[in-house]
């Protein structure tokens, strides 16, 4: 009889790969299927191991997907096989995700599991674009609400007469579809118009865009930016330290495709640096390096190194090869 796996509901971050928690990265690392959601960052998933099985079990709004049962089904399925399962989800499992739902299907089919939390977009898309949730002076509290229903509905989850009222942060997930039905519920409720707001699209991501300005047209603002799903809404006095405290997207090579031609190896450290400036690098590996089937003529030159005044070098790749002949021939580098 076969050993029943272990299914981790797994927290992938808001977008940007650096946010992985090492905890999260390990397991990706010894996962043999992982389930992921379609707006997870594909240099987290290179985590995994080449070997594993990878299902996309995203949803795009308006297309037909996977529902939820078929992805619980399918953790079951693999997990008593006695497969190591990795469900990587955008965010925190436990935030507006399927995380608990999805825990509860797993416990009822009698499957162990771990929960490994996420960084949260609900906190870190706002620090990305230079906003603190709270602030001494500002705002001593937060609340978060997904926008994804419409507040003008008769039956609304919400009571957005009251969520007006709070003096405190209001973040808005999953709510650019219904914004402007938000926007007025929340002026028509005592929300002034002159509150600061700010609308981030992508947030953590190379290609986040960021708007901020008064309650009353920030959606008109966000459509002259070009912004769209998927979207946070951060309403209060906090949104007017963006211009103050922004860094991330006012980096000297935000936003620049930089393409990275350097060999496999190599190209990762100089990809690190550029992206550090804010750039979003492309690898495109253009050269390799290869040994050489005959050193007779190199290694004829290296021991003659004495017989010339200058050494010039065409690369690093120049600088290693010559001195990993130098150690191969026992010569001594100082002489």
């Amino acid at each position: 009889m076969t050993a029943t796996g272990k299914v981790y509901l797994v927290g992938a971050g808001p977008g940007d790969p650096g946010l992985l928690t090492l905890k999260g990265q390990r397991l990706l690392a010894s996962a043999e299927v992982v389930l992921y959601d379609r707006l997870v960052d594909r240099k987290i998933l290179s985590h995994a191991p080449t070997t594993a099985e990878m299902i996309d079990v995203g949803k795009i709004l308006g297309e037909m997907g996977r529902t939820q049962s078929d992805i619980n089904s399918t953790m079951i399925e693999h997990a008593r096989k006695g497969k190591q399962v990795v469900r990587l989800q955008g965010g925190d499992p436990f935030v507006f995700g399927r995380g608990g739902e999805e825990a509860e299907d797993l416990r009822d089919a009698g499957v162990p599991f771990e929960v490994v939390p996420g960084v949260t977009s609900v906190v870190a898309a706002p620090a990305y674009a230079g906003i603190p949730l709270t602030h001494r002076r500002l705002s001593s509290s937060f609340t978060v609400v997904t926008g994804n229903e419409d507040p003008k509905k008769t039956e609304s989850a919400l009571d957005w007469k009251v969520l007006a009222q709070l003096s405190g942060t209001l973040v808005v997930l999953m709510g650019w579809r219904n914004m402007p039905s938000i926007v007025e519920t929340l002026i028509a409720n005592g929300k002034s118009p002159r509150t600061p707001a700010a609308l981030i699209m992508w947030g953590t991501e190379p290609w986040q865009i960021a708007v901020t300005g008064p309650l009353s047209n920030i959606v008109d603002l966000a459509y002259e930016k070009g912004i769209s799903s998927p979207v946070i809404a951060v309403i209060g006095d906090v949104a007017g330290l963006r211009e103050t405290l922004r860094w991330f997207d006012n980096r000297p090579l935000f936003g620049k495709r930089a393409l990275v031609t350097r060999t496999r190896t190599q190209a990762g450290k100089l990809s690190q640096r550029l992206e550090a400036l804010g750039a979003i690098a492309v690898e495109a590996p253009t050269i390799e390096i290869q040994p050489l089937d005959d050193y007779t003529e190199l290694d004829s030159a290296v021991t003659r190194l004495t017989d010339y005044d200058w050494i010039l070098f065409s690369s690093g790749n120049a600088v290693e090869a010559i001195f990993d002949r130098i150690d191969a021939l026992n010569l001594d580098s100082r002489a």
